[in-house]
Formats: C-alpha cells, sequence, structure tokens
C-alpha cells in the first residue's frame, strides 16, 4: 500500500512528464495555426491558411511522395529480413548466435553519419545515387534492429509446443511455419513494420546524403527551407507528421493492442 504522500509524489511526476513531453506538440500545434505571417506562440489569431499553403505547394507534395516512397521501400525490404532473423536469433540454436546478434546492432554502435557516409560511397560506386529506393534501403539497414527485436519478442512467447504439435499432425516446415510461427510472431511483425515506416518517413541524414535536388524528401526539403526563414507553414508539415505518427499508434492499437506491445516491451 502507498501512502496519501507517495501516491501524490508519482501522480505529480506524471502530470509533469506528461506536460513535458506534450509542450513540443501543443506550441507547434498552435503556431501552425496562427493568422500571422511568423512563426509565433501563442499565435496571432486562429486561421488554417497554412495548411492550405502546404496543400497547394507543389514541392511539399512531391516531397511528401517521395517520403511515402521511401517508408514503403524500407518496410518491404526490411520485412523478410527482420521477421525471418527475429525468429531464428529466438526460437533455433545458430552458430555463431552472439555474433549475429552483435552485426545486427551494428546501426546502433556505428554513428548515423558513418553509416551514411558508407552508403553514399555503396551507391555511389552502383551508380545509382538520385534514385529513392537506395535511400529505403539504406534507412531498411539502419532500422533493421527495431524489427528484429519487435519479432524476437513475440517469437519468444511462442509455445514450442504449438509447433511439435502440427508437425505431429503431419504438416511439414513450411506449413508450420505459415499457419503456426507466422501467427503467432504477427503482432511483433505489425509493430515492427510500423515503426519502419514512420521512421523512414522521418529519416533526414541518410536522406540528406542519398538525395539530390530532384528527389529530396520532405524532412530534407524542411530543412533547407529553414536555413532561410521559419514561417508558419513548415509548422502545419510538422503537425502532418505528428498525425501520420498518431494514426499509426492508432492502427497499432487496433491491429495487435497497446497491452500486448507495451508487455512485449
Amino acid at each position: 500500500m502507498t501512502s496519501p504522500g507517495q501516491r501524490l509524489m508519482i501522480w505529480s511526476l506524471v502530470w509533469i512528464s506528461i506536460l513535458i513531453l506534450s509542450a513540443p506538440t501543443v506550441v507547434v500545434l498552435g503556431a501552425s495555426v496562427t493568422s500571422g505571417n511568423m512563426l509565433a506562440f501563442p499565435p496571432e489569431g486562429f486561421s488554417l491558411k497554412w495548411y492550405q499553403k502546404i496543400a497547394l505547394a507543389r514541392d511539399l507534395r512531391q516531397a511528401f511522395g517521395r517520403s511515402l516512397v521511401v517508408a514503403t521501400v524500407c518496410t518491404l525490404v526490411a520485412l523478410p529480413v527482420g521477421t525471418l532473423a527475429g525468429i531464428a536469433l529466438s526460437r533455433y540454436r545458430l552458430r555463431f548466435a552472439n555474433a549475429l546478434q552483435v552485426y545486427l546492432l551494428l546501426p546502433f554502435t556505428v554513428p548515423l553519419i558513418g553509416s551514411g557516409i558508407g552508403l553514399m560511397l555503396v551507391f555511389g560506386e552502383w551508380r545509382v545515387l538520385g534514385s529513392l529506393w537506395p535511400v529505403g534501403v539504406a534507412c531498411a539497414v539502419i532500422n533493421l534492429p527495431f524489427l528484429v527485436w519487435s519479432v524476437s519478442s513475440s517469437a519468444t512467447l511462442l509455445d514450442p509446443d504449438l509447433e511439435h504439435a502440427a508437425a505431429n499432425c503431419g504438416a511439414g516446415r513450411v506449413q508450420t511455419f505459415l499457419h503456426v510461427t507466422l501467427p503467432a510472431v504477427m503482432p511483433g511483425v505489425i509493430t515492427g513494420s510500423l515503426l519502419m515506416f514512420i521512421l523512414a518517413m522521418n529519416e533526414f541524414l541518410v536522406s540528406l546524403l542519398l538525395t539530390d535536388a530532384r528527389t529530396v524528401t520532405l524532412p530534407v526539403l524542411i530543412y533547407n527551407s529553414i536555413r532561410s526563414i521559419i514561417t508558419p507553414d513548415l509548422a502545419a508539415v510538422s503537425v502532418v507528421f505528428i498525425v501520420i505518427a498518431g494514426a499509426a499508434i492508432a492502427l497499432l492499437d487496433r491491429l495487435v493492442g497497446l497491452e500486448i506491445f507495451l508487455k512485449s516491451k
């Protein structure tokens, strides 16, 4: 039992944390609906003209479409690799398993600028810089551990007796994988895929190194814009990113359930 003083302290810390985490979102949201021409908070009146501006801005729409392409390529590339790697590392006894786990952690240990420059040199040697698919592949390589960990968390909860029962009923390895193992780890697959998609949408440094003026993604376009002047339309673009992240969380809750997701972590 916690005393009233302890409960007060806990709830005070909770609300302080909520306020601190919510403050940037509230400020950006308020700045995006200002009727003034400069970024300011509190907003100078209320207007949705900045959302209308970004909806009509051709360069923003094109950059947003490129970001969607990059995120889709990243997810499609990482999905089979991360799923199979997560299942293999958690369900099977592999030779050099520790070395494989360390190798998969390399994107977290190597500075992002180092990984980005290395990928830029590789894709430059292949003469594919300026295309969007190398950016998606690079995002998949850098963020792959998130998908592997997500699938591994679900795979560790799978009862091996279910796979043995399927084998005893005459199911082959492929049938067992498709009808028993894969459905059991699907919450981790969905969680990791959504996370990979959002991370690729927001990826800036790798996109900056691998794109050119014709193929800039939305984060790079925003960076190029704030180098000159910060206007409320950039706040509106930031709100769009927040809405996408919120939609991903809502989709995750609907498909998997946040309780299951948080327990798997």
